[in-house]
């Protein structure tokens, strides 16, 4: 049995979790994730009823309902850094006794839904589609700092954790695209971006990675972090992505609101079936 200590579980003074500002009784087992603070508003202003609201630095959160659906949204800033807090604080709030440290007697599991934007690399990925990430390839650290047996691939002499996505909530959006998601460290280079610096990799690089025979589809930040802590932590976790690039011709979504807004209506009622 874990004994944390204070600086482990970390706690602000009125109860809640460092970081997220959450309190236990705050979590609901459906959890939509966005990178944006305040594409929170844009999911819960389809709530039927709004239960609390919470903001604490990046991390902001609304708890509701659909009808009956009881859900949360929260905001998870960029990058999976930021994943690695959110996940791992997400599970303290639900399976263990904060003022204790002691595991709760009965492990919890969440859903965790990420709603997100991300750019195509793949001609068979159209700009403005809506896909899900079957895999994610995770070409930062953050797995070499825990125990796992994840698929791994080479790449640039790297061996790249590869992980899929929650078969459960996979057959619930059964009818989106399936990609396999490379997730990057950064924006700029580690997306193959030369802006003011000249990048030491380049797109066609990034083309030679494979899995299963197949090539890699999207490029954002956070999927392969959630991927993996969900799966270590017993949650089941799924990536929608907004394709609002296409990297291969340099274009932009010339209408990206309408592009995510049309992707949140369509995963909260995929989630209300």
């Amino acid at each position: 049995m874990k004994q944390f200590t204070n600086s482990d579980i970390i706690l602000n003074k009125n109860g809640s979790i460092y970081h997220l500002g959450l309190k236990p009784d705050q979590i609901y087992p459906t959890i939509i994730t966005v990178g944006d603070p305040e594409r929170v508003d844009d999911v819960s202003k389809y709530f039927d009823s709004i239960d609390y609201m919470t903001s604490k630095r990046e991390f902001k959160s609304v708890g509701g309902r659909i009808g009956n659906k009881s859900m949360m949204v929260l905001s998870t800033g960029i990058g999976t850094d930021n994943i690695d807090i959110v996940l791992n604080e997400l599970a303290l709030l639900v399976n263990y006794d904060l003022a204790t440290g002691q595991p709760l007697a009965k492990p919890k599991s969440l859903n965790i839904i990420r709603l997100g934007t991300s750019g195509s690399v793949n001609p068979n990925i159209e700009l403005n589609s809506t896909v899900y990430s079957r895999y994610a390839i995770a070409s930062d650290s953050l797995f070499d700092f825990y125990n796992h047996s994840f698929d791994t691939i080479s790449y640039l002499d790297k061996n790249l954790p590869v992980i899929g996505c929650s078969q459960k909530l996979e057959k619930q959006f059964y009818d989106y695209q399936p990609s396999i998601t490379l997730t990057a460290c950064g924006f700029y280079g580690p997306q193959f971006r030369s802006s003011n610096l000249t990048a030491k990799y380049s797109l066609a690089d990034m083309g030679e990675i494979t899995y299963q025979g197949n090539k890699v589809g999207n490029i954002e930040m956070e999927t392969s972090a959630i991927y993996g802590l969900s799966g270590l932590l017993g949650f089941d976790s799924i990536s929608i992505n907004a394709i609002l690039a296409n990297r291969l011709t340099g274009e932009f979504s010339l209408e990206p609101h309408k592009i995510i807004d049309k992707m949140i209506k369509n995963a909260l009622e995929t989630l209300c079936l």
